[in-house]
Formats: structure tokens, C-alpha cells, sequence
């Protein structure tokens, strides 16, 4: 009997490559048709450079595209942080205003319990002296 594990294998592997892989394999095949076509050496360093050129300009709009969101999310930011700060203010200035008429009433209300009080102190000491004073004259004519 032969034993099977002496006998080569194939192992076939399989996984979902992405368009992230395809798109590695075009520019890994351009790169190899540019190396091997059949053209001048001056050519194909331009045709290189023509390449890496336009490679940069992607880049660099890319690079000014993330700029400009990053520009605009810190813009937001800050005008969001300075209405909430704002709105803050605000409310703080309210309740001290609030504190204030608050005081101010109380302090109006405090007097006139302080002159209600006064009048009525000073009607009782007269009811007082007029009560005293009518006890003198009904005493004298007895």
C-alpha cells in the first residue's frame, strides 16, 4: 500500500480580495508595462515623470480637501463653543439680574413692614397716653 502523504498537495486558499487589491494590482501592472515597454529610455522617463507628477497633483488635492474639512470641522467647532459660552453669559447675567430685582423687592418690603410696624407702635403708645389721659380726667372730677 502507498501512503498518501508522500503525494504533493495543492491548498487552495480563497478570501475576498477587495477593490483595494485591485486597484494595487493595476498600478503594480502599469508600473511593470511602463518598465517593459518597448520605448526609448527618454521615453519612458517621461512617461515616469508624467506619472508621479499627476501621482502628486492627486495628492496634493487631496491633501487641500482634507485641509479644507479639517478647517471647516474646527470652524464649527469654535462657533459652537462660543454660542454655548454666549448662552452661558447670558443666563448668568439673567439670574443676577433676577437677583437683584429679587433684593430689591425685599429690601422695599422690609421697609414697609418696618413703617407699618413704626405707625403701629406709635398709634398704641398714643391709644396709651389717651387712655392715661382720660383716666386723669375721669379721676379728678370724682
Amino acid at each position: 500500500m502507498r501512503d498518501d502523504d508522500d503525494m504533493p498537495y495543492i491548498v487552495v486558499e480563497r478570501r475576498n480580495g477587495g477593490f483595494g487589491a485591485f486597484v494595487f494590482g493595476a498600478l503594480v501592472g502599469a508600473g511593470v508595462a511602463l518598465l517593459f515597454a518597448p520605448r526609448s529610455g527618454r521615453e519612458l522617463r517621461e512617461d515616469i515623470a508624467d506619472g508621479a507628477r499627476r501621482i502628486r497633483e492627486t495628492a496634493e488635492g487631496k491633501v487641500r480637501d482634507v485641509q479644507s474639512a479639517v478647517n471647516d470641522t474646527i470652524e464649527n467647532v469654535r462657533r459652537q463653543v462660543s454660542d454655548r459660552v454666549d448662552a452661558a453669559r447670558d443666563a448668568i447675567d439673567a439670574g443676577r439680574n433676577a437677583a437683584r430685582e429679587s433684593r430689591a423687592d425685599m429690601e422695599r418690603r422690609i421697609r414697609e413692614t418696618r413703617a407699618g410696624y413704626e405707625t403701629a407702635r406709635q398709634a398704641y403708645e398714643f391709644d396709651e397716653d389717651l387712655e392715661e389721659d382720660l383716666d386723669l380726667e375721669g379721676g379728678e372730677g370724682s
